[in-house]
């Protein structure tokens, strides 16, 4: 039982109605009477209880000696969340918790109708819980109101700092009272925590369980290696393997999300997808068919990785590996949650183990390596539940005799496997994977019987293995499992030959024993002998001599150059100015333009747009200055330095007087 000394009255009764048989160990550290009314800096596993924790903690301070909240006005607690599935699920622990005591609970998340919300916060409410964006609109536009606050909490502080909210909640603890009870809840203590602590709580009490420094012992953590082609298979057997209720699959990216959705749906399972491109409406209705039962299986971005409480969740799935230890360990520690077991699974590409076994080694985490379930150990794990299966060992009713009777008329074997096939119907087939092993690097295994084979290509006519292997599948009929050691000489390549595919290999090469390119096969009469890679092989021939053309020295050393450095200055380099070979002055003018003038002598380009040569289109190119317009003397009066007259004193123009309209 529960010893209620320290729990507020009006919380022992919620508690008793929940059922709770004992308090988790944060729980017990927050209500210690040494840290009674301090500011906390507490840090504790994920899934520990750290929302009871903190909502028992804040109970004296928001209700006092009263078992029941009075009117709603102003609020007396705020709980900042760094989610908004975390924010939702705070209020929802915090309704059942403080239900006997009439609180009034409101929130403020992105992606709900803020209008409803401004609603709610003028009838007033006991407690607020947001996301720290929505809670700063709330306050700059004077909807919410928290000067009279009595307790500000902030959960999953390290997670609002990685998601860049740091400036919102210097914000909203500014804006908050100053005479406020400030708990600050974080799975890890970082510099950044430690000075968010310092600035904005006073003598803060540390506050951190022994749990939170060991690893999660109701979490046993999986590595399954497997073929990097086989990743998608590899996680629908892992899921047909552990048959659970509910199961988390986590992605890196959305697109991988939606990929992942349509697979297991077309595969039959019941599938729901969370990702931060859906509403909040959708992520809402996504995790409220887990909660139901109407989902099995969610596959999730790490925006489900922080705070999210699902029960009966026992088993979490990385389709992709985390990024870093705080990310697997919340991803993970959304199973083995208030005491139950979980499972933690790992799907590793054998590419990547060592990446895997530094992030394991960072979290401090042990895991047990192997490789992912057969399809052969789904079906056998199949046949384990189908005979443990309740259904196979309840007593009879007496409303089912008449239909038992008339299937115990059925043969027996026949009976069974109607049972069996209407047992399997409502699950997926299990996948066949390729063998990946442990990801270990794996011995090289006996051929079998073989023949061997002569070419007479070798390293001379830069032969490699990467395009003999093709070849001979293409020429002689061959797959890679026919084909064993390609030893590369000389001048010659020895290949070994399955004698199962011996007739096949001859028969596609004909009578002509050619393979592309008129390469011609030999049989060897036994295992070659003088090539590398051959353990009775005699020793490969030294290189040859280098035959080319010798150095001018006779071959001998090249003496090294020595540089001497000096404090002299450097001479300064002087250029010429040399005019290429093909240049040829510019033509002059010709003398038959309309100006009638002499040729002139070519100028620089620039000269030539001041004083160029004048000439139809001169002005119009820019070459030459514009001619003056003809005299207006005569045709009426011009206004001092203009250079005609008025709009009718222009030379040709023709135009009326100017009259105002309607003259």
């Amino acid at each position: 039982m529960i010893d209620f000394d320290g729990i507020h009255p009006a919380l022992s009764e919620a508690l008793t109605e929940k059922g709770y048989a004992s308090l988790t160990p944060v729980q017990e550290a927050v209500l210690d009477p040494a840290v009674a009314g301090a500011d906390l800096l507490v840090s504790a596993q994920t899934g520990s209880g750290k929302t009871v924790a903190f909502g028992l903690a804040m109970a004296a301070d928001i209700l006092g000696d009263a078992k029941r909240f009075g009117p709603a006005a102003l609020p007396a607690a705020l709980i900042v969340a760094p989610t908004r599935e975390l924010a939702l699920q705070v209020r929802r622990e915090l309704e059942w918790l403080y239900a006997p005591a009439g609180a009034v609970i409101a929130s403020c998340v992105g992606g709900m109708d803020a209008r409803s919300e401004r609603r709610v916060l003028e009838r007033g409410a006991h407690i607020v819980v947001g996301t720290p964006g929505r809670l700063c609109d709330h306050l700059r536009r004077g909807a919410l109101d928290i000067t009279a606050l009595k307790v500000a909490v902030l959960d999953e502080a390290d997670e609002m700092l990685d998601l860049g909210f740091r400036e919102d909640l210097e914000f909203i603890l500014q804006s908050a009272a100053t005479d406020r009870r400030t708990l600050l809840f974080s799975a890890t203590v970082r510099p950044e925590i430690a000075q968010l602590a310092k600035s904005y709580q006073r003598d803060a009490k540390r506050v951190s369980t022994a749990a939170e420094r060991e690893q999660h012992l109701d979490i046993e953590y999986r590595a399954f290696a497997v073929d990097p082609g086989d990743r998608e298979n590899a996680i629908v057997n892992v899921l047909r393997f552990y048959e659970s209720s509910r199961a988390l699959v986590f992605c890196g990216t959305r697109a991988t999300v939606n990929h992942l959705t349509a697979r297991f749906v077309n595969r039959g399972f019941p599938v729901v997808a969370l990702s931060g491109e859906l509403s909040q409406q959708e992520r809402s209705h996504a995790l409220q068919a887990m909660r139901d039962g109407r989902a099995r299986v969610c596959i999730a971005t790490d925006v489900a990785a922080r705070g999210i409480d699902l029960p009966g969740l026992d088993l979490v799935i990385h389709a992709d590996l985390p990024t870093n230890k705080e990310t697997l360990l919340h991803r993970s520690g959304r199973t083995g949650r208030a005491g139950n077991k979980g499972t933690s699974a790992l799907i590793v590409p054998v590419n990547a183990r060592k990446k895997a076994e530094r992030l394991l080694g960072w979290a401090n985490i042990a895991a047990i390596w192997g490789a992912a379930p057969s399809a052969e150990e789904v079906l056998a794990r199949d046949a384990e539940r189908m005979i443990a299966d309740p259904a196979l060992h309840a007593p009879v009713e007496e409303s089912e005799t008449e239909a038992l009777a008339a299937l115990m008329e059925l043969p027996p074997r026949a009976l069974a496997a109607g049972f069996y096939r209407l047992w399997a119907a409502g699950r997926s087939a299990p996948e066949d994977l390729r063998p990946a092993g442990d990801g270990a690097k794996r011995e090289r295994t006996e051929f079998g019987p073989s023949f061997w084979i002569s070419l007479p290509v070798g390293h001379e006519q830069r032969a490699e293995a990467r395009w003999l292997l093709p070849m001979l599948c293409r020429s002689g009929d061959l797959t890679r499992t026919d084909i064993g050691a390609i030893r590369v000489g000389r001048e010659e390549t020895a290949v070994q030959i399955s004698t199962t595919a011996e007739d096949r290999f001859f028969g596609a090469i004909g009578a002509a024993g050619t393979l592309e390119d008129g390469i011609p096969v030999t049989r060897m009469a036994k295992a070659p002998e003088g090539l590398p890679g051959n353990p009775d092989a005699a020793p490969r021939p030294a290189r040859k001599p280098y035959e080319g053309k010798p150095r001018s020295d006779d071959s001998a050393p090249r003496e090294k150059r020595s540089y001497e450095q000096t404090d002299a200055p450097r001479e300064k380099r002087t250029y010429e100015r040399k005019e290429p070979s093909n240049w040829s002055p510019a033509p002059a003018a010709p003398a038959d333009r309309d100006t009638g003038e002499a040729p002139r002598k070519p100028r620089h380009k620039v000269a030539a747009r001041a004083e160029g040569p004048a000439g139809p289109h001169a002005a119009k190119s820019g070459w030459a200055k514009p001619k003056p317009k003809p005299d207006t003397a005569g045709k009426g009066p011009a206004k001092p330095g203009a250079k005609y007259g008025t709009r009718s004193d222009r030379p040709d123009s023709g135009a009326k007087p100017w009259k105002p309209k309607g003259s």
